[in-house]
Parts: C-alpha cells; sequence; structure tokens
C-alpha cells in the first residue's frame, strides 16, 4: 500500500512543508511504509493528483494536508474508487471538517496516528457532480463566503477584516433574500429564500453550526430552509442559527431531510459554497452520495462526535 501526502504549501498561517516532510519520513524509517509528498500548485490541483493516482488501481491512503479546501480536493478525487482512502493532517486556518471529530481532532495532526488507523465509509453531498463533505450553502452565507476571497486580496485587510467587509456589503447592499425555485424530493416552493443548508455534518465558515443533529454516515442530508426576512429578525436569527438552535425561529427556518434538492433561479445568482469552494450557477442540484467516500482515522475517532439531538 502507498501512502501519499498531499500538501498544499499555502494552507495555514505557517508554512508546514518541513513537519509534514518529517512525519513522512518517520513512517518510512519506523515502519517501512510507501511514502511519497506531492505539492499541489494550483487550485483544483489535489483532485487531479489523487484521481490520477486512483486510477492505477493501486491500494492507496491519502493524506490531505492543508485546509477544507485541500480536504474537499482530495474527496472529489477519491470519492468512488473502492482502492482508495483519505485522511487529514489539519495545517489550514478553519479546519471545519475535523471539527466534526470534537476532542480527536488534535490527534489527526500527528501521522504515526493515522497510517493504520481503521477505515470507515462517510457519506457526502453531490453538487452539479462535485463533493462536499460536510455542508452545501447556497445565499447570503455562500455569498459572503465567496467575496471574503475578494476582500483579502486587499493589502490592508487581514483574514477576519475581510469576513467582516465581505458580511457588511452583502447584509447591507446587496440584500438578504433571493426568489427561487426550490424543490425537495419533488415538493416545489417559489418564494423568496435568505438560505439553504444541506448538511452532511456540522461544521463551516469557522464553527457555525446550522443543524447539530447531522451526521455524517447515516444516509440522511439534513436540508435547512430559510425564507427571507428583514435584517432586524435575520440578526436576532444568526446567534441560534450558528449553534443549531433553528428549531427557536420556526416561523422562518424549516429542516427536512430529502433524497434530493435542486434551486432554480430566473438569472444565474445562485452562489453555492461547497466545503469553503464557490461555485454560481442558474440550476443547483443536491443529492445524497450513501457512503461513497473511504476515510481512515486515529483509533476510536468517531466523524459524530459533537452530533446531538435536538
Amino acid at each position: 500500500m502507498k501512502h501519499i501526502f498531499i500538501i498544499n504549501p499555502t494552507a495555514g498561517k505557517y508554512d508546514s512543508r518541513q513537519r509534514i516532510y518529517e512525519m513522512a519520513d518517520h513512517l518510512r524509517t519506523a515502519h517501512g511504509l510507501d511514502v511519497q509528498c506531492i505539492l499541489t500548485k494550483k487550485q483544483g490541483h489535489a483532485t487531479e493528483i489523487a484521481q490520477k493516482l486512483c486510477q492505477t488501481g493501486e491500494p492507496l491512503r491519502f493524506y490531505a494536508c492543508g485546509g477544507d479546501g485541500t480536504v474537499n480536493e482530495v474527496a472529489n478525487g477519491i470519492i468512488g474508487y473502492d482502492n482508495a482512502a483519505m485522511s487529514v493532517i489539519p495545517v489550514g486556518t478553519g479546519n471545519d471538517f475535523l471539527k466534526n471529530f470534537g476532542g480527536d481532532m488534535d490527534k489527526f495532526r500527528d501521522a504515526e496516528n493515522l497510517w493504520d488507523g481503521p477505515q470507515f465509509p462517510m457519506d457526502a453531498i453531490d453538487v452539479n457532480g462535485r463533493v462536499a463533505l460536510t455542508i452545501a450553502c447556497s445565499g447570503i452565507d455562500a455569498r459572503v463566503a465567496r467575496d471574503v476571497h475578494k476582500y483579502s486580496e486587499s493589502p490592508i485587510l487581514d483574514g477576519k477584516s475581510s469576513y467582516i467587509a465581505s458580511l457588511l456589503v452583502n447584509f447591507l447592499f446587496k440584500g438578504i433574500g433571493s426568489h427561487w425555485t426550490v424543490e425537495l424530493d419533488g415538493e416545489t416552493i417559489e418564494d423568496d429564500f435568505s438560505l439553504v443548508s444541506v448538511c452532511n455534518g456540522r461544521y463551516y465558515g469557522g464553527g457555525f453550526m446550522p443543524v447539530a443533529e447531522a451526521r455524517m454516515d447515516d444516509g440522511v442530508l439534513n436540508t435547512l430552509v430559510v425564507k427571507k426576512v428583514s435584517r432586524g429578525t435575520f440578526i436576532k436569527f444568526v446567534g441560534p442559527y450558528s449553534k443549531g438552535q433553528y428549531y427557536k425561529f420556526p416561523h422562518v427556518a424549516r429542516c427536512v431531510a430529502p433524497k434530493v434538492v435542486r434551486i432554480r433561479s430566473e438569472k444565474p445568482d445562485i452562489v453555492t459554497c461547497l466545503d469553503g469552494e464557490c461555485i454560481t450557477s442558474d440550476d443547483v442540484t443536491i443529492r445524497l452520495s450513501d457512503k461513497r467516500l473511504n476515510f481512515f482515522g486515529p483509533a476510536g475517532c468517531d466523524c459524530n462526535r459533537t452530533a446531538r439531538d435536538i
């Protein structure tokens, strides 16, 4: 079996390449493993690397060394391949995916805890043929995430300031709602919506938790549909929403569990964020990919460690 470390050299606040190289060398010398380190060179490169290697048919274990974007790219490369599994070594800033593992998150920082860890299947979210592992959100929260990248290019704004700038511009000047037709397993609703959040996992946006009961291996996509509301109501809603307490606003938010969600608009204004990566379209179809991703982690880890019932 080959152990492939896919490293995003631009992830996080510090250059983690040397630390990853040393971990890989340790696995090679201490355990006699076949280890390879590959640096990504552009957006989407991790997907290309992983998919090409999976097509060889060899047994493979991938280590996504980066943030949530790198995790997403590796997942898109290996999903559906029975000969491949992935894990994560977090070197990003948010690391929302690993927050699902609760207190086990720190164990993922050392490959010694991972290389012989148990493998288990996880669900994923298919969005127009692209995969998300945690949350696929459409609406104002996705627009904020997209525009953060734009403001982060400013020399006078740091990461937190870029997020605040994006939030203020979208909230104050671009409006909260969008007019969409939303289909939930054939039920059609045409209305103005603030957001539609399809949850396999529980965290996005640096720790927001829309649906606390979402589990990553139960064959269910918990989908939160939030209608357009006034700015004042939305401000009151955001706090509870970030803690999985959408149920406190039954007149605003509705949580369902469809197999297929489709969102359509008369113009290409549907911004959908997949684990931090954004796409724009006028027609988005979101469906369950049931237990199609092979994942491995530290012994005893649980991707539903932080899940709770309402």
